[in-house]
Order: C-alpha cells, then structure tokens, then sequence
C-alpha cells in the first residue's frame, strides 16, 4: 500500500528534492481549474486541476497517465503557488510548450495551451 504523501508535506518536499524537481507548498487550489486535451490521441479528455501540483506523464507513478509515445515518464506538472497556476516541465525528452514557445516553467492564463509531445492541451483556469 502507498503512503499517503498529501498528508505529510515535509515527506512530500524531501521527495520532490531527491527528484531535483522544484515542488510548490501545499495551498488551497481555487476550484474550477481544468485541463482538456485539444488535440492528439486523448483529444476531449478533461482533467480537473484540483491539487497544487498534477504531474502529467505516460509513467505509471504521473497523476495523469496518458499512454503517449511522445511523453516522459513524468513529462510535466501543472502547479499551484502564490502566483497562481504554472506549468512546469520536469527535464522531458520533447520539452513544453505554451502557446508555441518552449519554456521550463510558466504562469498560466486561462485559454493558454500547452503542448507536451504531440498533445495539446487548453487551461481553463478559475476568474
């Protein structure tokens, strides 16, 4: 049985450290954050972003595991900081996209699109 890391954030921070990835504080995540791939095998799927970091992969430890050859095992996050959502790519083979420039790390705005691998994918974040 897995542990339950949302309820240790200590744990949940020395983990993201071991991986060398950049991990949010735990924060109440407005609700009505969401992500719908546009386009791709997935196209139409809709996820809801309701925790402060979503990783999105095809490996079977990412939050959100879409079977695409094109993705990293954990290709990249969808967070939640004091600025607001961000996408942040976690070292993927392909890299991310948002709104045709590639980037590391970037503050999302809804209706932006973000595209890991041959996926695309539209945010729709709370007003």
């Amino acid at each position: 049985m897995c542990p339950d890391l949302r309820g240790d954030e200590r744990e949940m921070e020395a983990i993201a450290d071991m991986n060398g990835v950049s991990r949010p504080s735990l924060l109440n995540v407005p609700p009505g954050a969401s992500a719908c791939v546009r386009s791709g095998f997935y196209e139409g799927l809709e996820v809801p972003i309701d925790r402060d970091w979503v990783v999105i992969g095809r490996g079977r430890n990412a939050d959100v595991v879409l079977a695409e050859p094109t993705l990293s095992r954990a290709h990249a996050a969808i967070g939640f900081d004091e600025e607001g959502f961000f996408v942040q790519d976690l070292g993927s083979t392909n890299g991310t996209q948002v709104n045709g420039a590639k980037c590391k790390r970037h503050l999302l705005k809804s209706g932006d699109e973000v595209q890991i691998g041959k996926l695309v994918i539209a945010v729709t974040l709370p007003a």
